[in-house]
């Protein structure tokens, strides 16, 4: 790499080589397509973000930290989840 002056720079020992960039491109392609397996595979995951994206929206928390922690901790979610994934299958 050359600077304004035209001066060669070190190569940084961090930069990754071409192959490894080309590898960290596949993994990552490969991460997202296994993510993305998963999810379609378990409603539940679908269901429990979008339940609690609907809530804090209708809500608007001022401390959405505590809301989360509250969100995610009731003991009647699992309940919650379970009766919509009957509620789908049933509409499916």
């Amino acid at each position: 790499m050359a600077t304004p002056q035209g001066e060669l720079l070190e190569s940084d020992p961090g930069t990754l080589s071409p192959a490894q960039l080309e590898q960290l491109r596949d993994f990552k392609i490969q991460t997202r397509i296994a993510n993305e397996k998963y999810l379609r595979t378990h409603k539940e995951v679908e269901l429990l973000i979008s339940g609690f994206f609907r809530e804090m929206f209708l809500k608007r928390p001022d401390n959405i930290l505590e809301f989360a922690a509250d969100y995610f901790t009731d003991p009647r979610l699992p309940n919650k989840i379970h009766m919509q994934l009957i509620k789908d299958k049933k509409v499916a």
